[in-house]
């Protein structure tokens, strides 16, 4: 028999699922000595409390202002599903011609399917971004200066948002790590937020894209309501009624 208090198992549960991006409830009761429906309530538990996302059989952490995954670790989870809905946010650049591309691995994607047979500018504050399109001939690339984040090799703070704020851009392609129809669009990072907030006001078009996994997640720091987007790209992981219901508060909702 497990030894563990409730709180202890929890905290080795959240440890854990920030460890390998998800969790097993038959592999938890096995692994801390105790029954399945123990662990059940442990993540319902760890799920009141904002800590983890239930799945059918597991659970998955939800990003924080103490936990954040990094670039490296977006790159290995969901890449199919972000490939294809990069490839579907690029295609709503219509006849943009400044485009703002935000800090993240599906914004990424996103800048590599752009069209580099035109001339379009591009602003970032990613450095990976920017590498990726540095060298298309037609494509400028505007790399916004500031601090650079480790886990997200992108800039931050006021010497970035201050360029920004120089801007009026056609369109910007962001990202977040939650998206609600109660609480909007949230980050765990205040520096991150405020760069994304100045995004939003420099654009006149704003377009989100993300996984299914980020929608009814909600991290700290809130810089947009969903009815300050023009369309969200997500994939067909997200069901349809819940796609409408966002629908309702303005964007078009692609999923594909």
């Amino acid at each position: 028999m497990s030894t563990r208090t409730a709180e202890e198992r929890q905290r080795e549960i959240v440890l854990a699922a920030r460890a390998t991006g998800s969790v097993d409830v038959a592999a938890l009761a096995e692994e801390l000595g105790v029954a399945k429906e123990t662990i059940r309530r442990d993540l319902r538990a760890l799920e009141d409390h904002g800590l983890v996302r239930r799945t059918h059989g597991g659970a998955y952490p939800v990003e924080s202002a103490g936990f954040e995954t990094t670039l490296a670790f977006r790159a290995t989870s969901h890449v199919p599903e972000k490939r294809r809905i990069a490839a579907a946010a690029a295609g709503l650049l219509g006849d943009a011609e400044t485009v703002f591309v935000d800090e993240g691995f599906t914004p990424q994607l996103i800048a590599e399917a752009l069209p580099t047979d035109r001339p379009l500018t591009v602003v970032t504050a990613s450095l990976p971004v920017a590498a990726a399109l540095a060298g298309a001939e037609q494509v400028s690339v505007l790399l916004l200066g500031g601090r650079v984040r480790a886990g997200t090799l992108a800039t931050v703070d006021h010497w970035t948002t201050k360029m920004l704020a120089g801007f009026v851009l056609d369109l910007a392609f962001i990202g977040a790590n939650g998206i609600s129809r109660e609480y909007g669009l949230t980050t765990p990072d205040p520096a991150v937020s405020e760069v994304k907030a100045q995004a939003l006001r420099a654009a006149r078009r704003t377009v989100f894209a993300g996984v299914h996994t980020k929608f009814g997640a909600v991290s700290f720091c809130r810089f947009a309501e969903v009815g300050a987007l023009e369309a969200i790209v997500t994939s067909t992981l997200l069901p349809a009624a819940e796609a409408h219901r966002y629908s309702l508060l303005g964007p078009q909702v692609i999923r594909v």
